[in-house]
């Protein structure tokens, strides 16, 4: 890539530079949401980046506070993130907000069905259940899914 290209182009990839790592990856996009990229912040954001499951403001607050962060922090810290677009806030249907990172690779994709145990209350993301045609259409007919939940028993619990 050539000097000009770069420069006329922030976000043009250099293909001899080394991998961006997470927390340089981190770093840019919450600056690019239009906040600072303070320690907090992307400790947030690493730390649901690297969750398996959405996470509530009490179990990322027990796991950002061996950095010296509290709660109030976190919770201020999520609900920029979430305006910003590098996260997701979804409700399961126990008036609990969980949140979860959304791939900055994937913009395009809407949030995704969540599978909740009624016994243990494990949550699970089902990235892959995806609607068939037909159901798209007819969900049409009602008008805009923006979250799917499932409810059942889990393997453990079943």
């Amino acid at each position: 890539m050539d000097e000009i290209e770069s420069a006329s182009n922030p976000d043009a990839v250099n293909e001899d530079a080394p991998p961006e790592s997470d927390l340089e990856r981190a770093r840019r996009d919450i600056r690019n949401a239009g906040f600072r990229a303070t320690p907090a912040r992307i400790a947030t954001l690493l730390e649901l980046r690297s969750a398996k499951t959405p996470m509530t403001h009490a179990e990322l607050a027990d796991r950002l506070a061996a950095g010296g962060f509290d709660k109030a922090t976190a919770f201020r810290n999520l609900n920029d993130l979430t305006n910003g677009a590098l996260l997701r806030r979804t409700e399961l249907g126990d008036h609990v907000w969980r949140f979860e990172a959304i791939d900055m690779n994937d913009r395009h994709k809407s949030s995704h069905p969540h599978f909740v145990c009624v016994d243990c209350g494990t949550v699970t993301c089902m990235d892959d259940v995806q609607f068939t045609a037909g159901s798209r259409r007819q969900s049409e007919t009602v008008g805009e899914i923006t979250e799917i939940l499932l409810r059942g028993h889990c393997k453990d619990c079943k």
